[in-house]
């Protein structure tokens, strides 16, 4: 036994520390879609190109981005609590990871007047991107211990900005010459690399039960039976609920703000570039450094802090885009430049502030869910997770894509988006600190 001990005992740190890398290299892979597809390239050239920069493209983005997050919402649960069952957490990952690279490279098929073609093609990449998160979030639990939660959640997320800087730097060349188009199949030759060592590595680690109706048919029970037993949990119940409303403004801040800058504050793809840069590096530290804070003083405040700095940056972005506004005037004075000038300078600085919240607000949310989780539930639960959070998504997108198309004004429609945030923080107060307390 003795000896059983001396050998194993310090190649388990190593081999941890393996897996937790290979973990968080799939982050590294996959934010080469998000980047390119949901932020960045594609979304602004479906609005500049497929649909010849009217303003009627926010309301059509809008429409995909909500399509493919009911669709997922609606599936996530069911899927979860089949993986947990059949024990193929594995299987789905791969099949939905599939789904989202042949779907983003596709987009490479997609020009001027192709609206319902791109809109099918994004829906079913952005069903594979998100359905295959709550297979990849559950491995969480599974990998680390609980106090090591929040620091390797931000390592996954910092692993991602930095996949998401090295695609920019690929694509940067493409973009000079406005070879815009290629960038779609780079960006999935990207994801499908740096994601198979996930495949190669990491395993289930359940074993199948065998069972005699279909799998749909038991994963739909357990998922009924745990929505109707959610009142048990309380504490994850109004964390979900918080999480639902905040999780609102970061993803319609994901997918409209390359649009953003290109409409309102005229970019061009080379100043955009620039932008998601500052926004990337920013991220990594963010990601990396709440992620330790939340490890320190609980996820419960790290979110808060980061709350609050998002709500700060929805007002300075309102604020710097309108030319009446005493800021963005005192701005200008300040640094001795046109208006127009002043407003895209200005711009930086709230990508820089967003950027420093964005990973840390789902790296922290992330983590804190995994301490509420029950351990038998897990996938099950990130199934429900991802529910809230996708489902999230349908409704900002489409408050920031209709206000958008009635008022014109995209400025109004980001400023609608901090109400989400001032909702999660309030009902976020109500949750209790899982370091101190029972999750039940």
């Amino acid at each position: 036994m003795k000896k059983a001990s001396q050998n194993n005992s310090p190649n388990k740190p190593n081999k941890e520390k393996s897996k937790i890398f290979v973990w968080t290299l799939f982050d590294f892979a996959n934010t080469s879609y998000s980047i390119v597809i949901v932020t960045f390239l594609f979304a602004v050239y479906f609005k500049d190109t497929i649909c010849s920069g009217k303003s009627v493209g926010d309301l059509y983005w809008s429409f995909g981005v909500s399509i493919s997050m009911i669709i997922t919402a609606l599936i996530s649960p069911i899927l979860g609590a089949i993986a947990d069952h059949s024990a193929g957490k594995k299987r789905f990952l791969l099949f939905f990871t599939l789904l989202c690279i042949i779907s983003c490279a596709a987009l490479y098929f997609t020009g001027e007047g192709t609206i319902l073609l791109a809109l099918i093609l994004f829906v079913l990449a952005n069903i594979g991107f998100e359905a295959g998160l709550v297979f990849y979030d559950s491995y969480l639990p599974e990998l680390t211990s609980p106090k090591n939660y929040g620091r390797v959640s931000g390592y996954g997320f910092a692993m991602g900005y930095a996949g998401a800087l090295i695609t920019l730097a690929i694509a940067f060349p493409f973009i000079q010459v406005g070879m815009i188009k290629i960038t779609f199949p780079i960006s999935a030759l990207f994801f499908f690399v740096f994601a198979i060592p996930l495949f190669v590595v990491l395993g289930d680690t359940r074993k199948s039960i065998s069972i005699s109706e279909p799998y749909f048919k038991v994963g739909f029970k357990r998922v009924v039976y745990t929505f109707t037993h959610l009142k048990q949990y309380k504490n994850l119940s109004w964390f979900l609920l918080a999480f639902f409303f905040y999780i609102e403004g970061v993803n319609t801040v994901i997918f409209f703000s390359g649009n953003y800058a290109k409409s309102t504050l005229n970019f061009t793809f080379q100043e955009l570039a620039l932008f998601f840069v500052i926004v990337q590096t920013t991220a990594i530290l963010g990601a990396t450094g709440f992620g330790i804070m939340a490890d320190a003083i609980g996820q419960k405040r790290t979110i808060i802090i980061s709350l609050l700095i998002w709500i700060g940056t929805m007002i300075l972005a309102y604020a710097t885009s309108n030319k009446d506004y005493v800021l963005i005037k005192y701005f200008s004075d300040l640094i001795h430049s046109e208006l127009a000038d002043a407003q895209r300078y200005s711009f930086y600085i709230v990508g820089l502030l967003a950027g420093s919240v964005m990973g840390a607000t789902q790296s922290t949310s992330r983590s804190l869910m995994s301490k509420l989780t029950p351990p038998d539930k897990k996938t099950e639960f990130f199934g429900f997770y991802s529910f809230f959070g996708k489902s999230s998504a349908i409704i900002g997108p489409l408050v920031f894509g209709y206000v958008s198309f009635l008022t014109d004004s995209q400025p109004t429609a980001i400023l609608s988006i901090s109400l989400f945030f001032v909702i999660g923080l309030t009902i976020l107060m109500k949750v209790k600190d899982p370091k101190i307390v029972n999750i039940n």
